[in-house]
């Protein structure tokens, strides 16, 4: 029996599941991170720019390139790994370091990325990151750690993964540029363990950015949503309050309904890429199962106070602005409605003028139709009048005598002619 035919895309949507794989990390170790991004279109930019970025990087450290059209790459450069990522609208670089270095969160670390190679990227940083990863030692070293590393009233700690680790950042740009996030691992974290919770840092950080993007595009458009909002509310006003200029009302309101359809179809795609980065900000940290540590606040309580009301911001303008296009289509549709019954109203009374002007012209042709018969009999007359002259002289008739005797006649049917004549052309009148 012959084997069953795959689908064509069978190996390839199992392989997706497995195509980022978290790196394994030996503690203590350090990581620096980076996140660029196109600043427009950066979902239909020219990828084989990323890629080509990349290639660049590695080969000026020798190492073998990815297969043509990959998405994500792991390969040693030089004592260092290097993990890159492309996704939709941007590309992640991790180097992870071994050891922890002279002093921790060494700006010298970040030259992993040489600056020539880092002015020719293909986009602008979206963030950049600092990880230190230790052993962890006694909760009172920590804090004092953390205070000395990070600024204590906006630091962010918690327990994860069944206490088994420490993780904190303050979700600051230090001196250097770049955020600090540390993490303090038992022995019992194994290396894998140990580079999900780095990958999941890097995730938190790179995925709030990315939807913070959403909250200053709202704030940009929202000033304009403002001025439109007020004056859809005076042409509002000027439906109700008072009659006439439809037509000129009709338009503005048409402008701004096309404005706010413009502004709607400019966001659209934002709105959508901060909807989607916010659930993963909160699934990220959600997989870590937090636990208080020595009463500081947890990721999930940081993001509460300081991101989440960003992220209900976009949300309600995000509404606004679909409430502001429907009621601006409803008043388009009312003021519409308004101006076709008018105008119904105007061709009513055009018709009735034009009714009455028909039942006038009608009685003028009556009237004209009496007077074509008094001209066309008299003429008529006077040719019959000829005809019968040598008659009458045969008959010792006057001419004049003769001329009167004709004219009854004449007149009758010169009427007649002319009443069947209109008859026909009222029967013919539908058919024309």
């Amino acid at each position: 029996m012959p084997p069953i035919t795959d689908h064509p895309l069978r190996y390839k949507l199992a392989n997706e599941l497995h195509a980022r794989p978290f790196p394994s990390l030996t503690t203590p170790c350090r990581a620096v991170y980076l996140a660029v991004k196109q600043p427009k279109d950066a979902a239909s930019r020219d990828r084989d720019e990323d890629f080509a970025h990349l290639i660049d990087l590695l080969d000026r450290h020798g190492t073998a390139h990815p297969s043509p059209g990959a998405t994500h790459f792991s390969a040693r450069i030089g004592q260092n790994t290097v993990k890159w990522e492309q996704h939709t609208e941007f590309v992640t670089y991790t180097v992870f370091l071994p050891g922890l270095g002279e002093r921790p969160f060494d700006p010298a670390d970040f030259a992993v990325f040489p600056q020539d190679w880092l002015d020719k990227a293909p986009g602008v940083r979206v963030t950049s990151a600092m990880i230190r990863v230790e052993r962890r030692m006694d909760d009172e070293e920590i804090r004092a750690r953390l205070e000395d590393w990070l600024v204590p009233e906006s630091i962010a700690v918690s327990e994860v993964i069944d206490r088994e680790a420490v993780i904190a950042g303050d979700f600051r740009i230090d001196s250097a540029g770049h955020q600090r996030f540390a993490v303090f691992t038992k022995p019992s974290v194994g290396q894998r363990r140990a580079g999900r919770i780095v990958q999941r840092l890097c995730e938190i950080e790179t995925y709030k950015s990315m939807s913070m993007l959403g909250f200053t595009r709202m704030k940009e458009v929202s000033p304009r949503m403002g001025e439109i909002d007020r004056q859809l509310t005076r042409l509002m006003q000027v439906m109700t309050e008072s009659e006439g200029h439809e037509e000129a009302t009709l338009k503005t309101l048409l402008a701004s309904s096309a404005e706010l359809e413009k502004i709607s179809a400019q966001v659209s795609f934002r709105l959508g890429a901060t909807e989607a980065y916010e659930a993963i900000v909160g699934q990220r940290i959600a997989v870590l199962r937090e636990e208080r540590f020595q009463g500081r606040q947890t990721f999930s309580e940081f993001m509460m106070r300081r991101y989440d009301p960003a992220m209900r911001t976009v949300k309600s303008s995000a509404r606004r602005l679909e409430s502001m296009t429907a009621r601006a289509t409803r008043a388009a549709d009312l003021l519409r409605t308004r101006v076709e019954v008018g105008r119904s109203a105007q061709n009513q009374r055009l018709l009735e003028s034009m009714d009455r002007r028909a039942e006038l012209q009608l009685r003028l042709q009556h009237t004209v139709e009496g007077l074509s018969v008094v001209a066309i009999s008299y003429y008529a007359v006077s040719l019959v009048s000829y005809l019968l002259y040598p008659v009458a002289e045969a008959l010792g008739l006057s001419k004049g005598t003769m001329t009167a005797a004709a004219v009854v006649p004449v007149v009758l049917v010169v009427w007649l002619m002319i009443r069947r004549i209109r008859h026909h052309v009222e029967q013919a009148g539908p058919d024309l």
